[in-house]
């Protein structure tokens, strides 16, 4: 069995924050998605999300060295954890500046490859059913895990946004790699945390499910996220997988 996608991403500044400093891309032919949420004052934190898509995407193409001996997809992870490292260093001010970063890169078979560190997320919507593919870097969901608050609970806590692991100058941190297999009829979703902080699991899904076309599903998460406060900036990029030829 072969498979085959339609994508598309969006991004939109939300209500609250000055700019937008989240990065994402969308390569259909290539079958790579990528969204990373940067920090650091919006200036760094755009340039640190930006830099962070463009080498893992370029890594993955061959175009950036991977660091020897270490897997394709945890070394593009590190390739761009090196970028950020030589953007603080001939710019101190740049200092502290990081970024989440999740991909998937998709292929004909229908294979699936997943790199992830921070709190972006990848779903899985499958016989209408949404799954959480990544697991968030938080001290939050290290709670959760430990059974020490609800996922409920943890949904609005004001703690909710504090990192354990992200993409950061000068500090490695391991990425999780995963394999997973996309099927016909399953939707990706690839998104900031400006999408799930206002929204739950529930509603998110409910969105992916109404069968609408991809551009009218992004916008209408989006523009939920907004009503709901729009506390952050929203990226958004979907994947629709069908049947291949």
């Amino acid at each position: 069995m072969t498979v085959k996608w339609q994508a598309h991403g969006s991004s939109d500044r939300g209500r609250l924050r000055p700019a937008n400093e989240d990065s994402y891309l969308v390569d259909e032919p290539g079958g790579l998605f990528v969204v990373a949420d940067g920090m650091g004052g919006h200036a760094a934190g755009a340039l640190a999300s930006r830099l962070a898509v463009e080498t893992t995407a370029a890594a993955l193409a061959g175009k950036v060295p991977i660091p020897e001996g270490m897997p394709e997809s945890a070394g593009a992870v590190r390739a761009a954890q090196l970028a950020l490292t030589d953007a603080v260093r001939n710019d101190s001010g740049r200092r502290g500046m990081g970024t989440t970063l999740t991909f998937c890169r998709l292929r004909a078979d229908g294979e699936m490859e997943i790199g992830h560190i921070g709190d972006s997320r990848l779903y899985r919507l499958r016989n209408g059913t949404l799954e959480q593919l990544t697991r968030d870097h938080t001290w939050i969901q290290r709670e959760v895990d430990a059974g020490k608050i609800s996922p409920e609970r943890a949904q609005r806590h004001p703690n909710a946004h504090i990192l354990v692991r992200s993409l950061m100058a000068d500090v490695w941190m391991d990425p999780d790699v995963l394999e997973d297999r996309a099927l016909p009829d399953d939707m990706l979703l690839l998104c900031s945390d400006g999408l799930t902080g206002p929204l739950t699991d529930r509603q998110i899904g409910e969105v992916m499910g109404t069968g609408g076309t991809l551009e009218d599903v992004a916008a209408e998460l989006i523009d939920r996220a907004n009503r709901a406060g729009g506390p952050d900036n929203i990226t958004v990029v979907l994947v629709r997988v069908t049947e291949g030829e």
